[in-house]
């Protein structure tokens, strides 16, 4: 599945948007995020006929873990591991079918076309694992064990989505949000390990001041408190000892704000893409201390909870490395224009307003959810307008890639 470019000449070959991972899955991704929201929004407001895959509900919480979440991750991953590892990654025709697996499981989920299940469960479970195996061949080939670890994460979001479709083929619809549930955690790990790794090094990068090296202490106590949550997820938030739930969530809530508050966010304040990394990165602490606060009864919302994740962290922090990685990747200087700004402050306030209406003024959840939604839309349509051209357009510097 990969092919290896030893010069631009080859790359010119090539279509442009299929020469590295990152320009079709950022910009279906993105494309998606935009499309899926406005109709889940105008549906919430107009509810019809329509019926997709595993009902309207379950396709929304799905569709935004594994039809926006899992195409921008799997950009970021296969564009990050040849810079990494040296070796060429997946393009050309092998990554547009991938793509193309991508974007039938989207069709094939919201719309009725009289295949079986099982089938569309086939295809949509497909795409991560072709991306596991393309992204295991370098790592392996060049022995870099280092960054073996995305490997068994990918692969449990495999398994996730695998046994999502499962519980709905078998009408065991509150085990399908269960296990959705635990997809959440499963990014907001992803996220953690990645956050760690380049949030603070872009900081000391382009601020100057110093990087702060790992404690292992807090290192560890982060990803073994954030593992635990993956497990209680999947077991369900009611099946765990509510003591146990507080204690976890309240550590991982902890060593995540330290972990955080290590990075230098102060002198981030007038670079949109670094504070933008650091204030989505809260979100996973804010998250947690609303978790731990349902844990003991104070909150009933659990869903809450889970936005502070969603739209929070995984929404901005993709918007915000997306927008980074879409400028280094083409060419271009790390210098974003004003209204990218706006979208990250767009997306930002559409998870405080989508966390903060149901629990403090449930009588306008609707409208709440209307709001945030609309929010969303014009971070992520900003995105768009700016960066799509890039994303189908050549490198800048006419470098390949």
């Amino acid at each position: 599945m990969v092919i290896n470019i030893k010069n631009n000449q080859t790359a010119q070959s090539i279509s442009t948007v299929f020469r590295l991972a990152f320009r079709p899955l950022f910009l279906g991704g993105t494309l998606f995020a935009v499309l899926a929201i406005s109709w889940w929004i105008y549906f919430w407001i107009k509810p019809g006929n329509w019926m997709p895959h595993g009902g309207p509900l379950w396709w929304h919480s799905h569709e935004m873990l594994f039809g926006f979440g899992a195409a921008i991750a799997a950009g970021f991953l296969l564009t990050a591991v040849a810079s990494w590892t040296g070796v060429s990654g997946i393009r050309g025709k092998p990554l547009a079918v991938l793509v193309f697996s991508w974007f039938l499981a989207r069709l094939l989920l919201a719309f009725d076309f009289g295949l079986a299940d099982w089938i569309i469960a086939m295809v949509d479970v497909s795409f991560l694992l072709f991306v596991s195996i393309a992204m295991a061949y370098p790592i392996i080939k060049v022995k870099q064990w280092r960054n073996l670890m995305f490997i068994p994460i990918l692969l449990a979001l495999t398994g996730f989505n695998a046994i999502s479709h499962w519980a709905v083929l078998n009408n065991q619809y509150s085990l399908t949000f269960q296990y959705l549930h635990a997809t959440i955690m499963l990014f907001t790990l992803l996220i953690a390990v990645l956050g760690g790794r380049v949030i603070p090094a872009f900081t000391a990068n382009t601020t100057g001041c110093i990087k702060a090296l790992p404690v292992k202490w807090i290192e560890t106590a982060s990803i073994i408190s954030l593992l635990l949550m993956v497990v209680f997820a999947f077991i369900g938030y009611a099946l765990v000892p509510s003591i146990l739930l507080f204690v976890v969530s309240s550590t991982a809530a902890i060593v995540n704000f330290v972990r955080f508050s290590r990075w230098g966010i102060q002198h981030t304040q007038s670079i949109p893409l670094l504070w933008s990394l650091h204030l989505s990165y809260i979100f996973i602490p804010i998250g947690f201390v609303l978790l731990a606060l349902h844990g003991i009864g104070l909150i009933d919302n659990v869903s809450a909870a889970l936005h502070c994740f969603t739209i929070g962290s995984i929404g901005g922090m993709i918007l915000a490395m997306i927008s980074r990685i879409s400028l280094g990747h083409t060419g271009r200087p790390l210098k974003i224009n004003s209204l990218i700004s706006v979208a990250y402050v767009a997306v930002l306030l559409a998870a405080l307003i989508r966390v903060m209406i149901p629990l403090w003024l449930p009588e306008f959840y609707s409208l709440g959810i209307g709001v945030s939604g609309g929010l969303w839309i014009l971070a992520f349509s900003i995105y768009l307008y700016f960066y799509a051209p890039m994303l189908v357009k050549p490198r800048v510097d006419g470098q390949p890639g």
